[in-house]
């Protein structure tokens, strides 16, 4: 039924065991995974030091950035490629995460999005919102939630 998942991940430990969860689903049903990250707007951000790094040095910021996507999307993929399981890597850069991961899914032609249950947390939570909740809220792709 599903064939083509696309597995958001932010590298967070329940983001790793949500991408363990879909290559096991993965290898079980034939499927292959595009693991996706989503690359924070440098414009837009306003939180923590990434946001003073950025005003310091936009070019520290920029390597900074892409180096811990590349490794979080390299962790993904070696753990599919441990499982025999096609996959491949995609990231935006989007001030919603939510909105690249829809996008993603309809640019690869996925017909599942695998994603962790977690979102911010404490008040960035409350004023940012859940990044799953808005993919469910607005997604016309399934969505399966690991928790």
């Amino acid at each position: 039924m599903f064939q083509n998942f696309l597995v958001p991940t932010d590298g967070s430990e329940l983001s790793l065991r949500a991408v363990s969860a879909a290559v096991s689903l993965a290898a079980e049903v034939g499927a292959r995974l595009i693991f996706f990250h989503a690359l924070p707007d440098p414009d837009s951000s306003i939180y923590g030091e990434a946001a003073l790094v950025r005003t310091v040095d936009p070019e520290i910021f920029e390597k900074m950035v892409n180096d811990r996507a590349s490794a979080v999307l390299e962790r993904a993929q070696t753990v599919a490629r441990n499982a025999g399981v096609p996959s491949e890597r995609a990231l935006s850069v989007t001030d919603q995460a939510y909105e690249g991961i829809i996008a993603a899914a309809k640019a690869h032609g996925c017909d599942l999005i695998l994603m962790a249950s977690h979102g911010y947390s404490g008040v960035k939570g409350l004023l940012l919102g859940s990044q799953t909740q808005k993919v469910l809220t607005h997604s016309t792709i399934p969505v399966l939630v690991y928790r």
